[in-house]
Formats: C-alpha cells, structure tokens, sequence
C-alpha cells in the first residue's frame, strides 16, 4: 500500500505557525523551524506574563497608596493596618484609583483610619 500524506493539513498547519510569527525579524518568520522554535518560547512567555501581570499592578497599586499616605504622615503599612482593625475593606486597587483620580474622598479615608 503506498504512503499516504495528507499535504493540506501539513500546509495549513505550517501556514498557522507562520501566521503567529508574523512581524518577527528574519527567518523567525519564515522558515517553518526556527518559526516554530520561536512561537513555542513566545507561547511560554505569554503564558507566564499573564499571571505575572498580576503581581505587576499589585505592586503598582501599592505604590500609589504608599505615596499617597505619606502625604498625610503615615506609612503604607500603618495605613493597611489600621485598615484592617477599623474593619474597612476597600481592595488596594480602589484604595490606590482613589488616591490617584479622587484625593478628598482619599484623604477622608485616611482621616477616618488614623
């Protein structure tokens, strides 16, 4: 019996790894290999970064509220503290919005904490 390839699924897949590489510099984007090796690394890293991502605004928001209770006398920590014993559950992601887009609003939370 002779060998059967099925050519068309071959080329459609080669077709959608070349499609994925596009805009790479070179033969990333145009010999099937390197195209391949390429897209598997770009795969792990967008994986990766998107949990990473994360971590990266946490630490943003953290930053900002920082920053904006220094202002008032009181450091990050002391500030997340209090929260927590005056029973005030606002995420850091509002606390730091407010900070940066809404200060009054910001500085009556600060006032209520200390």
């Amino acid at each position: 019996m002779p060998r059967s390839v099925n050519s068309v699924a071959s080329r459609a897949r080669r077709k959608k790894v070349l499609s994925q590489t596009r805009g790479n510099f070179g033969s990333r984007k145009n010999v099937i290999t390197v195209a391949k090796n390429t897209l598997d690394k770009g795969m792990g890293y967008a994986y990766r970064d998107r949990r990473k991502k994360k971590g990266e605004f946490r630490a943003l928001w953290i930053q900002r509220i920082n920053a904006g209770v220094r202002q008032y006398g009181m450091s990050y920590s002391q500030f997340i503290g209090n929260l927590e014993k005056k029973g005030i559950e606002l995420n850091r992601k509002t606390l730091a919005d407010l900070a940066m887009h809404n200060p009054e609003a910001f500085k009556a939370i600060v006032e209520k904490v200390k």
